[in-house]
Formats: C-alpha cells, structure tokens, sequence
C-alpha cells in the first residue's frame, strides 16, 4: 500500500471515529509499518491527529 493510499484510507476512518474506525485504522496502521517502517506511521498518526481521535501514539504498535 502506498503512503497516499493509507492516508487517504485513514482520513476517512478519522472522520468517523468510533470502535469500529479505530481497528479498521490499527490494521492500515500496521500494513504500513510493514511495508514502510514504524517513522512512516508516525508521521501519519501525527499528522492525521490519530493520537487525540483513537488514542494512538508515535512509537508505539496501534
């Protein structure tokens, strides 16, 4: 999965929130950890604000 492809998968399940949305985002976290590195993720989690909206932080597996 390219970097544009999980942010734009992750902006949608940021705008829902919710249970459901936050383990539909884990799992694109993970595939992008895989495919690009946890700094990869980080960015995105900062960047999307996914820290305040399900609770996950940088440096640490969502």
């Amino acid at each position: 999965m390219t970097l544009e492809k999980a942010r734009s998968l992750l902006e949608i399940q940021a705008g829902f929130g919710g249970g459901y949305n936050r383990n539909s985002a884990r799992l694109i976290l993970d595939e992008v950890i895989r495919e690009h590195g946890q700094s990869a993720a980080d960015r995105l989690i900062r960047e999307l604000h996914l820290e305040e909206i399900f609770g996950f932080a940088p440096g640490e597996r969502p």
